[in-house]
């Protein structure tokens, strides 16, 4: 069966509705979803930031405000760490970026006494439903980790996994990509992703399958493995996760997706106390309601797994 984002949706409305708190809150875009995310029993929210601008944007796209609590702060960076703080202390499951720069929004996220750290590195994932793919895409790191180390790849993979499970992916299928599926010495990028395929049949690497370097078409796509005569890797187009080795073709892959083709998405950012919701100014309305219900079962994983 194909696993999308109505899956997830149905899985945090049966695991219970989340809490989120949301960071200068007198977004309309951001509001729209945190009302839609409301009425589909996926999160309640605390909205914080200017009231008087807050009740003004709601008023405008019809946005009944009672039933939220609303903390009053019209002072942008005195918002963020109060409304970070409310996750920081159990308050809220999720933090969510609203009408403040992201600059702005991860300094509140790092901030050594009401953020989020956890000692981990802090990474992006983007999960995508595509026509045409019989599961949901993990990828990583589209928009946060700019050069990746190899120490930097295994704690990507590591902020992952976890994000899989949540979905219903149990041992995920972890492709380091390249552009070619060999190890070439004077290509790096290959000679990592080699490296990252012994750690995890070492057990460094729990919880996954990872076999690299892999091109994206033997990745995600059953026929080329097929015709490439690729029958021997453990990956044979099934990769659940799309590991980049750097930003740069993350993020040109992310931008393609969305913008050629008529997908689904959500995005969060790991390796924190509480799933963050770091949606972009250029997303779609579905796109922020869709990270928040992937944050919201992600935070009920973390919640079960006692992390």
């Amino acid at each position: 069966m194909k696993q999308g984002f109505d899956e997830v949706v149905a899985k945090v409305q049966k695991c219970g509705k989340k809490t989120v708190a949301v960071s200068v809150a007198q977004d309309s875009a951001v509001l729209e979803a945190v009302k839609a995310a409301k009425e589909k029993n996926i999160a309640d929210a605390i909205l914080v930031g200017d009231e008087a601008k807050i009740r003004e944007v709601a008023d405008s796209i019809g946005m009944d405000l009672a039933g939220y609590e609303i903390i009053d702060e019209p002072d942008m960076i005195q918002a963020s760490l109060k409304a970070v703080k409310l996750a920081h202390d159990g308050r809220a499951d999720m933090y969510m970026k609203g009408l403040i720069d992201t600059k702005d929004f991860l300094k509140s996220v790092l901030d050594k006494e009401v953020g989020l750290r956890t000692g981990n590195p802090l990474s992006h994932v983007a999960v995508f439903e595509i026509p045409g793919i019989d599961r949901l895409l993990f990828l990583t790191d589209v928009a946060f980790m700019p050069y990746p180390t190899l120490e930097d790849k295994i704690n990507i993979i590591k902020n992952t996994v976890p994000v899989c499970n949540a979905c219903g992916v149990e041992n995920p299928k972890v492709a380091p990509l390249a552009a070619v599926e060999v190890v070439n010495p004077k290509m790096p990028v290959t000679v990592e992703a080699a490296e990252l395929t012994k750690l995890c049949e070492e057990g460094q690497i729990p919880g996954c399958v990872v076999d690299g370097p892999l091109s994206l078409d033997l990745a995600i796509d059953p026929e080329a493995a097929k015709h490439k005569g690729a029958t021997h890797r453990k990956i044979q187009g099934d990769a659940d996760v799309l590991l980049f080795p750097d930003i740069h073709a993350g993020n040109l892959v992310y931008k393609a997706i969305v913008h050629m083709v008529k997908v689904k998405n959500g995005c969060i950012l790991t390796g924190t106390k509480v799933p963050v919701i770091l949606t972009s100014r250029s997303d779609t309305f579905e796109t922020k309601v869709n990270s928040i219900a992937l944050a919201a079962v992600v935070a009920e994983e973390m919640k079960k797994s006692g992390r």
